[in-house]
């Protein structure tokens, strides 16, 4: 298991730092990130939190997984690998 983990389903006005700070409920965390559209600034509604051991990652996928957060149910689970993208290369 990975002590990286994905949140969703949050809504556009939470933060990284209010993201963080609930967290750390089920341990220690590294790092927490609510991802935002690189042009509007605009939150997408989803996350990812490092917690620092996979233990704690695992505690906060069965603390927050359905709860509630500002209204709307939290979706966490374990964060899978990106995958590469395809580099774009204009049409000759």
């Amino acid at each position: 298991m990975s002590n990286k983990v994905y949140v969703g389903n949050l809504d556009y006005a939470t933060t990284s730092d209010q993201l963080g700070e609930l967290f750390a409920q089920a341990g220690k965390v590294v790092s927490a990130n609510v991802i935002s559209d690189k042009y509007s600034g605009r939150s997408k509604g989803f996350g990812f939190v490092e917690m620092s051991s996979d233990e704690e990652a695992k505690k906060a996928i069965e603390l927050f997984n359905g709860k509630d957060l500002q209204g709307r149910k939290m979706v966490v689970n374990e964060a899978r690998p990106q995958k590469p993208r395809d580099s774009f290369s204009p049409r000759q």
